[in-house]
């Protein structure tokens, strides 16, 4: 079996090859992607965020040991095999801390690389581009890459005490806005990493980890986090334009380990995948897009249950999600400043995706379950499933699916999971059949 490492190495060895994360902790979205795996006989990278996942439970509640034990139960019911899934762990830093003094916010990182490692995480993304209470800012370079060195310290400790595979490093100090931009693109533009600001930070970075005695973890560093073109906010894209990325591009080739890791490119025509593997962004992160087509089908079955089975009798899963959201909007109010109507429209259809946090909620999940018992008892007619959800109405015409809600989320999850295996995988044949 093919690690994650000797993916990497094929990628340098110029084969167009590279994988994509996925970023979420919802069960649908984690059978989605296991099953695409399956389907691909491929690795399947899943990665926690430090808010979604830390040793306080962050958003989700759990523990990066709970989220690992999430998985792999989740795979064995599956059947899928447990030694084809990489764990990571994504913006591991004081990114949840940052209102805390920096020796605390450390502190604090500190013991979550250690708990992540110790969980079985082998991907570890060493983020401290971002400032604390007590720091002067911006952050130099130089202090990015010396806390980045000192988790890593901690990561590598970790390991040796629990043993299992090495961790494998993402650093980079560009780091994009975790799950997309919070003002418009259109009155912010959006500036490319220049090639410069990337070789600045790979020295910072190697002296930083040399000075600690990691030097022998460099060649286990295998991805550089930068802004390659690729964005979005609420209700824009910005896509990637390959012959203005073209500079930065060619900087990794000196690199003989590293590849670009390429956050925030949900939402990219299909064609912008296949480019962005072809100029070494070969990590893609995806979050939001599978969560926003989750949305879209969960919403979809929720009105077609509506006419279905009439108001008396309807789960109105869309209807408490909104009720949630207004009695408790810590997750989106500081995201969504619009007024009015406007307001309405980023909180049910934003790019963003701040739903994604209120699926765990109690009467979320109570009204989720009730829509799926009702449709498991009364399978919807395709003729008015087709009204919301075509693909999916077609998917069974065609005996591709069963009419089971489940089974129709998680294919409309998939149609996200497709263009990204397609342009990880469809370029090289000869990874297929090595895996």
């Amino acid at each position: 079996m093919k690690s994650l490492q000797s993916l990497i190495e094929q990628h340098k060895q110029g084969q167009a090859t590279g994988i994509y994360s996925v970023c979420s902790a919802h069960p649908l979205v984690l059978e989605a992607a296991l099953k695409q795996a399956a389907q691909d006989n491929q690795l399947v990278l899943i990665e926690a965020t430090s808010n979604q996942v830390n040793q306080f439970g962050g958003y989700t509640g759990m523990t990066p040991q709970d989220f690992a034990k999430h998985v792999y139960q989740l795979a064995e019911q599956l059947n899928f095999p447990t030694e084809r899934i990489v764990l990571g762990g994504d913006h591991l830093g004081p990114n949840c801390w940052q209102n805390l003094p920096a020796k605390q916010a450390m502190e604090y990182s500190a013991t979550m690389i250690h708990d992540y490692v110790t969980a079985g995480f082998n991907k570890i993304h060493l983020d401290c581009s971002m400032s604390c209470a007590d720091d002067e800012t911006p952050l130099s370079e130089e202090v990015m890459a010396e806390r980045a060195a000192q988790l890593c310290l901690v990561a590598e400790d970790a390991w040796h005490q629990s043993g299992g595979q090495a961790p494998l490093y993402v650093i980079g100090t560009e780091v994009p806005t975790p799950g997309g931009a919070l003002e418009s693109l259109e009155d912010e533009g959006l500036e490319l990493t220049k090639p410069d600001e990337a070789l600045a930070t790979l020295d910072a970075h190697h002296q930083a980890f040399s000075d600690l005695g990691l030097g022998y973890v460099w060649p286990r560093v295998i991805g550089l986090v930068v802004q390659p073109g690729v964005e979005f906010d609420h209700h824009s894209i910005h896509h990637y334009q390959s012959s203005q990325a073209q500079a930065l591009s060619k900087i990794i080739k000196g690199q003989p380990h590293l590849v670009f890791e390429a956050h925030s490119t949900d939402y990219q025509n299909p064609t912008a995948y296949h480019e962005l593997v072809k100029d070494h962004f070969a990590i893609l992160k995806v979050g939001p897009a599978l969560t926003f087509a989750l949305r879209e089908a969960l919403y979809g079955l929720d009105r077609a249950e509506l006419e279905w089975l009439g108001s008396h009798d309807a789960s109105h899963l869309r209807d408490t999600v909104e009720q949630v959201m207004r009695e408790e909007p810590d997750y989106w109010r500081s995201h969504y400043l619009s007024k009015g109507h406007q307001q309405f429209l980023d909180c049910s259809y934003s790019l963003s995706d701040r739903i994604r946090y209120y699926w765990t909620h109690p009467e979320v999940q109570k009204a989720q379950r009730t829509l799926f018992n009702n449709l498991a008892a009364n399978p919807l007619p395709l003729t008015l499933l087709s009204q919301y959800l075509p693909n999916q109405a077609k998917a069974i015409f065609q005996n591709q699916i069963q009419n089971q809600p489940a089974d129709i989320v998680i294919h409309k999850i998939m149609e996200v999971t497709e263009v990204y295996s397609d342009a990880c995988y469809s370029n090289a044949v000869a990874c297929k059949e090595t895996i």
